[in-house]
């Protein structure tokens, strides 16, 4: 049986976890809030690619993705980062949510789950 690799383990949670193959990721969100919500997909976008790496994975390889959004109002500005960042590649299962997230200033937060190569 595989060992659970965990990284970027805080008091509360890790970044991600990578068991049997599979790398695990927590909510990610954006490091600098003030920026609108394409600004804020793309910060969240450049840290799954960075989790993914250090997995030895990336994007193309991504089982099912959850996105959060503050507001459904902001649906298409967020879409237009994903967009761009999935351009290239067979664009993978997604589900989006309105929610009510952690920060009030917090406009999307992804979690992703990923073949590890």
């Amino acid at each position: 049986m595989s060992d659970i690799k965990r990284f970027n383990v805080g008091k509360r949670l890790s970044d991600m976890a990578v068991y049997n193959g599979v790398a695990y990721l927590a909510g990610q969100v954006p490091d600098d809030t003030t920026q609108d919500i394409v600004g804020q997909t793309h910060q969240v976008l450049a840290t799954i690619d960075s989790l993914l790496k250090e997995a030895g994975t990336d994007k193309s390889r991504i089982l099912y993705a959850q996105v959060f959004v503050a507001h459904m109002k902001e649906f298409e500005g967020m879409n237009q980062a994903w967009e761009a960042w999935v351009s290239g590649i067979e664009a993978p299962p997604r589900a989006t949510i309105e929610a009510r997230l952690a920060n009030p200033d917090i406009k999307v937060e992804i979690v992703v789950t990923a073949a590890v190569k």
